[in-house]
């Protein structure tokens, strides 16, 4: 039995990611079909297309796969390894059944069998739901969406089988809830959204939040970080400002004597959840420019009257 390098077939690095072996798979197919190809061995590439695009498309599969090792070479004489099991990974809610027909013995070795299996343990067919493939992107957003909820309309390109047989892209829109208190990273499930089966029902749609990057806040989780800046004097005497926040301008107290850099924090002034994100906010002194007579004047009599060396802690 030959060893199939899947990522050599679909020319890939091991790191590619799922856009990329999809865009290959699609680029290949096309090239290969055997209704239209005029390339040597086009029908059996077109299977090697398929097969390495089984495994390496199902993320269960795909890490089973390079679970093997990254020693081995395409056409080298292959077993598998000692302990190897047809059932070490589970095919979980997102397994598409697809036409495995004609592939490799080393794919059959590898992840065949499955069902052979529980046909002998039940003494029949067992059925099993057909499932379209679950599609994956990113919905970056703004971080007042995030605090307040909205709705958004996004385009999907979604590949299907045209009349005449051949792989297209079709533009698909879809509308999308946002909840209140989503974070960066969570992932929004859309039920039947993904892939189609002409016999079966469709797969979901996962949308991972990406925060568009803010003016004023940096995110952590559910907390906000905001960089307030302060006149010396309301650092040094104690002041009440003013501080914007997602939900609306509130009043801070700022403690006499603050140092550049103080960290203040609002209680649950971050995005909303159970619990509620806070605001931490970095006071950051600023100082008034020296650029007429009067304020020159101001910072001579400091000068002059208080005893003050801010490099006095480095002995200079």
């Amino acid at each position: 039995m030959e060893y199939k390098d899947y990522y050599h077939i679909l020319g890939i690095a091991k790191n590619a990611s799922q856009d990329e072996i999809k865009r290959a798979y699609r680029k290949l197919t096309r090239k290969y079909h055997p209704d239209v190809s005029r390339e040597k061995d086009a029908e059996k590439k077109f299977k090697e297309v398929g097969e390495a695009y089984e495994v390496l498309k199902d993320p269960e599969k795909r890490a089973a796969y390079d679970r093997l090792g990254a020693n081995w070479q395409q056409g080298q004489d292959f077993r598998p390894p000692p302990g190897w099991t047809k059932e070490e990974f589970s095919f979980g809610g997102g397994f598409t059944d697809g036409n495995t027909e004609g592939f490799s013995d080393f794919f059959e070795s590898l992840f065949g069998g499955r069902f052979d299996s529980r046909r002998r343990s039940t003494g029949r067919r067992a059925t099993y739901r057909r499932r379209g493939e679950d599609f994956h992107g990113r919905l970056v957003i703004d971080l007042e969406d995030a605090f307040r909820g909205a709705t958004r309309t996004v385009t999907m390109e979604v590949p299907e089988t045209g009349h005449n047989g051949l792989p297209r892209i079709r533009s698909k829109e879809i509308r999308v809830r946002i909840p209140p208190g989503v974070t960066e990273g969570q992932h929004i499930r859309l039920p039947g959204q993904g892939g189609e089966l002409p016999s079966g029902s469709a797969g979901d749609l996962f949308l991972e939040i990406v925060f568009r990057p803010h003016p004023f806040y940096r995110v952590d989780g559910r907390d906000l970080y905001l960089d307030l800046p302060v006149a010396p004097w309301e650092a040094a005497l104690g002041a009440r400002v003013k501080v914007p926040t997602p939900g609306g301008v509130v009043d801070l107290q700022i403690p006499a004597n603050s140092a550049d850099g103080k960290r203040l924090r609002l209680k649950g002034r971050g995005l909303p959840g159970e619990p509620a994100g806070h605001l931490y906010v970095n006071l950051k002194i600023v100082l008034p420019p020296a650029n007429n007579a009067k304020a020159k004047e101001l910072y001579r009599k400091m000068e002059r009257e208080l005893a003050f060396n801010p490099r006095a802690a480095l002995g200079v």
